[in-house]
């Protein structure tokens, strides 16, 4: 089997969960707080190493998964169906899938609510009213709700990459100067 094979695979596996959690929440009219629940849940796998590690780690039994799993549900208050459903996930032996199921979450209620992702990266962070400029010249763009998914990468020097669907933006300091090295580079 090969890495792509086996990206697919966790893709399909992780694709099946998500739909259905999202298919039974949207039937009860609970897309706000899975959303909620779904961005808790990815800030978490970020975070912490040891969730990390319970989910990717063939050491764990089954049990370890899922009594693991049952408090981390309880302690975050995520709803039954998310609960039950990280409990059948470890049952299965299928919680090495997590990150790519918060993602595929993520997207069906993006897509549910008119929404697209912008990944913004800057060379400072960007303050509060940067970001809702670029929010609302973005949604204009597009013609859809646009949230944004910032992170900071100084190796920039200056400006920001946006990235927005298939589309990116790059006008960065650092994309700006390697243009300009290889134009000189093709004069000289």
């Amino acid at each position: 089997m090969t890495v792509a094979n086996s990206v697919s695979m966790s893709q399909s596996i992780a694709g099946r969960y998500a739909q259905a959690v999202f298919d039974i929440v949207r039937d009860e009219g609970g897309l706000d707080d899975l959303a909620r629940q779904t961005d808790d849940l990815g800030t978490a796998l970020a975070d912490s190493a040891d969730l990390r590690s319970l989910i990717g780690s063939p050491l764990y039994t089954r049990d370890d998964q899922a009594r693991a799993i049952a408090a981390l549900a309880q302690k975050m208050g995520f709803s039954t169906v998310l609960a039950n459903t990280l409990q059948l996930m470890a049952r299965n032996r299928r919680l090495f899938v997590l990150p790519q199921l918060v993602r595929q979450l993520q997207a069906l209620i993006a897509q549910e609510r008119g929404e697209v992702t912008a990944d913004v990266t800057s060379a400072v962070a960007l303050t509060d009213d940067q970001q809702a400029r670029l929010t609302r010249t973005l949604a204009e763009k597009s013609g859809k709700k646009v949230k944004l998914n910032t992170r900071v990468d100084e190796t920039l020097i200056g400006g920001m990459i946006v990235k927005l669907g298939s589309q990116m933006i790059d006008s960065s300091v650092r994309s700006k100067l390697a243009s300009l090295q290889n134009a000189m580079k093709e004069v000289g």
